[in-house]
């Protein structure tokens, strides 16, 4: 009579998702309004972009500025050529 083969991994033989299971990433492709992130992430991530934000508008604010345009351009601003 031989012996059953021990196997190291549960994982193919556990019905509900853990969360560790080989095929969660399968599930969630599968499953798409399911899967919703926690809303402490959510929030965090909507205070980085604010602050985000708020330092993006500080550095074109302190930035020094720049004509684009020549001075020939503003005289005549029709854009037409004489």
């Amino acid at each position: 009579m031989t012996r059953k083969k021990k196997t190291r991994s549960i994982a193919d033989k556990v019905t509900i998702r853990t969360g560790r299971r080989k095929d969660y990433k399968k599930w969630r492709h599968e499953n798409p309004d399911q899967v919703t992130s926690s809303r402490r992430f959510v929030a965090k991530k909507q205070q980085q972009r604010k602050l985000q934000a708020v330092r993006k508008l500080a550095r074109q604010q302190d930035g020094q500025t720049i004509s684009i345009h020549s001075d020939k351009e503003a005289d005549n601003p029709s854009g037409e050529n004489t």
